[in-house]
């Protein structure tokens, strides 16, 4: 694991990048301390199935009425 400052990871940023892909983690530090850690990005999300929920949620039959009081905030009573 290599240690690096902001301004030579700033200066070195391309190699670094390239460290990363071959499977090195890189830790930035400000002052010192440690801040950021670089590593190499995992896509791992599976792809989404559209309908995968169909038929699991209900929508309640008042769902689009507005309830009088939020109603008469907007002045819409009556409408």
């Amino acid at each position: 694991m290599q240690i690096t400052n902001i301004s030579e990871a700033k200066a070195q940023l391309s190699k670094l990048i390239e460290k990363v892909i071959a499977g090195e983690d890189i830790i930035i530090g400000k002052a010192g301390k440690p801040v950021a850690r670089l590593v190499r990005y995992e896509n791992n999300r599976q792809q989404r199935k559209p309908g995968a929920l169909k038929g699991r949620i209900k929508i309640a039959e008042d769902f689009d009425d507005l309830p009088d009081d939020i109603a008469e905030v907007f002045g819409m009573e009556g409408k």
